[in-house]
């Protein structure tokens, strides 16, 4: 089968243009911006462009026939390949329908890990602990990984580990063999406008599952009769982290239904080297993480403390239409484990058109001031960043927009 995919620079469909080749179909397609996942790609022989005009699509597919067309749930319906594409009679399709496609097709078992927290760092500890205990299994995760590929078929394999992401009801497409659900908070307005909405899709997934693992919390959600509800951190587990601990705790669950033994499984999982931009280590006393939600930014502090004395938070909000939804969540409380704050205007992606713009003063009015300064990506802000690494504080970079990329290319430029 030729597929074709729009925006394979992306983590989440490169990975997946990536085991659809490993399946042994043809991969082509584009993306304006080059990266690390188009070069890798290119080495496995895929064929792509920076050219979104059309053009590359149709010479493709004049070529040698597209069967099927991919791509993320933020492309818009007007963009170029698209509307070709549904012009020349390709399948089109999100990205959640091929790889259910390719689970099927070669006969996998499912494993997904869901959860409006989390589910990144516990799907790489799943394919850690794979490799760990050399099991072979196919996979996909929304992030690049220094130790493995982000996506992988393996002929043979007999499961597929999945970073399921509840986004766009994209979980809701799967009927898992195992489902690890890790945390259930209200989260992406934009596709569920309200908490019983969102609660209700979870549900609807469980009852999709075949068997559950989760917390005790959210029994009143899971179906009794097949599911294992977890209560307490396994006390096996030694790796950094509150939060990382609990989600290793439902692996530990989870692998008992293998007969693989907590403590054994445990000594794999507690050298977890981690993922890329989940408390990622970029230069001495320096890490980026990816989180953007209240929840996310006191676990990770948590987490940080437990590693330094004194923690540096440099925090980019993300998307204005969800700022909106969890303004009244930034407290003292969240950010009781950074002892400095440097407080970043709002990245803007998906945005609703007229929705006021909140900004920093708005966003911070509920934090103590003694030790928070609004503040822009600029060299000011680095200066400060060179600081506090230089008086050994760990600085904590956080945000889903382009705050990695910035503090990224500045440890780059000081090398």
């Amino acid at each position: 089968m030729n597929i074709y995919f729009s925006g394979i620079g992306g983590v989440g469909i490169g990975s997946l243009a990536m085991i659809a080749k490993d399946a042994g179909n043809s991969v082509s397609g584009s993306d304006p911006h080059s990266g690390l996942m188009v070069e890798q790609l290119k080495k496995h022989s895929a064929s792509i462009s920076d050219d979104q005009s059309g053009e590359f699509l149709r010479s493709k597919h004049a070529d040698q026939s597209i069967d099927w067309f991919v791509h993320t749930a933020a492309l818009p319906s007007d963009h170029a390949e698209l509307k070709l594409a549904k012009e020349l009679g390709i399948k089109t399709s999100k990205r959640d329908e091929l790889i259910a496609h390719i689970v099927t097709e070669k006969n996998l078992k499912l494993i997904a890990v869901s959860g409006t927290h989390g589910k990144t760092t516990t799907t790489g500890m799943l394919i850690w602990l794979a490799k760990y205990f050399s099991i072979p299994v196919s996979y996909s995760i929304g992030t690049t990984l220094s130790w493995a590929p982000s996506g992988k078929y393996t002929p043979g394999s007999e499961y597929f580990i999945y970073e399921c992401d509840e986004f766009d009801r994209n979980f809701l497409a799967f009927n898992p063999f195992i489902s690890l659900i890790t945390t259930i908070e209200h989260d992406h307005a934009d596709t569920y406008p309200t908490k019983s909405e969102y609660f209700e899709a979870f549900k609807q997934f469980a009852h999709q599952s075949e068997q559950i693992i989760t917390w005790k919390e959210y029994d009143d959600l899971m179906p009794a009769e097949k599911t294992v509800l977890v209560e307490e951190t396994s006390p096996y587990l030694r790796l950094p982290g509150e939060h990382n601990r609990r989600n290793a705790s439902l692996i530990l669950a989870a692998l008992e239904k293998f007969n693989l033994p907590a403590k054994y499984a445990a000594d794999g999982l507690n050298k977890f080297p981690g993922t890329n931009r989940r408390f990622e280590n970029l230069a001495k006393n320096l890490y980026s993480d990816y989180g953007h939600t209240p929840s996310e930014i006191k676990a990770t502090l948590q987490m940080a403390r437990e590693l330094a004395k004194n923690v540096t938070l440099v925090y980019q909000p993300h998307q204005n239409i969800r700022q909106h939804e969890i303004r009244d969540q930034y407290t003292d409380e969240v950010f009781e484990n950074a002892s400095e704050i440097y407080w970043l205007p709002t990245y803007l992606s998906r945005e609703k058109p007229g929705l006021e713009i909140l900004k920093p003063e708005g966003l911070t009015k509920n934090l103590k001031k003694d030790n928070l300064h609004l503040s822009e990506m600029n060299n000011d802000l680095w200066q400060s960043i060179e600081i506090a690494r230089q008086e050994n504080k760990l600085v904590l970079c956080m945000g889903a927009g382009d705050i990695d990329d910035w503090v990224r290319e500045k440890s780059r430029q000081q090398i």
